[in-house]
């Protein structure tokens, strides 16, 4: 039986153990706190990238949206310019309507014994020259303009009797106005002659 006998100090090899152990726990440390720094950095890489990523589909998704308000803008201006231009030929149409009906009553709502000399428009007011029989003629006229429903509120502006040929005649000036949209009519236009308006 052999007997080891061991000659070296017991504390100097604990003392280099202990120091061994603790290199090896500060490699160790070093170790895992790269992989954490480097899981780290990964990390923050992926969602670096992800963001960029997201950054870029809003980036086009914006700009898709900027084109088709864009298209929407045009679309809508050229909405309005239909419309303006609907408006336009509906103004015109009712235009053309309106002095149908104007030409047609100014001579509907001419009495008997009546003639008209001058027809002048000024905006909605027209002015209405011309010649009648007697004075009862132009009350009639203006009754009749009256109860037309495209015209109210007719006035005598000037009223000149006389006697030519040895027939009396009466020289007259009316104002009516003229309305764009018939008004319910009660009265149709009169024929007979009215009472005469004392000139």
């Amino acid at each position: 039986m052999t007997t080891h006998i061991n000659l070296l100090d017991w504390r100097k090899a604990r003392r280099e153990k202990r120091k061994q152990d603790f290199i090896a726990s500060i490699g160790l440390g070093v170790a895992v706190a790269g992989g954490l720094v480097a899981a780290g950095w990964m990390l923050v890489s992926g969602q670096l990238s992800y963001q960029e990523s997201r950054n870029a589909y809003l980036r086009a998704e914006i700009k898709e949206m900027d084109k088709q308000l864009t298209e929407i803008q045009e679309l809508e201006r050229v909405r309005s310019n239909l419309i303006a231009r609907m408006r336009v030929i509906e103004e015109l149409e009712a235009s053309r309507t309106a002095s149908v009906h104007f030409f047609d009553e100014i001579v509907n709502t001419l009495p008997e014994g009546v003639n008209l000399t001058s027809l002048r428009q000024q905006g909605a007011n027209v002015t209405l020259d011309g010649i009648a029989e007697s004075n009862g003629r132009i009350s009639t006229y203006m009754k009749n303009l009256d109860a037309s429903p495209w015209f109210s509120d007719p006035r005598l502006v000037v009223i000149k009797t006389d006697e030519k040929d040895q027939r009396r005649q009466a020289q007259f000036t009316l104002q009516v106005k003229r309305l764009t949209q018939p008004k319910s009519a009660d009265n149709a236009p009169a024929d007979a002659e009215g009472e005469e308006v004392v000139g």
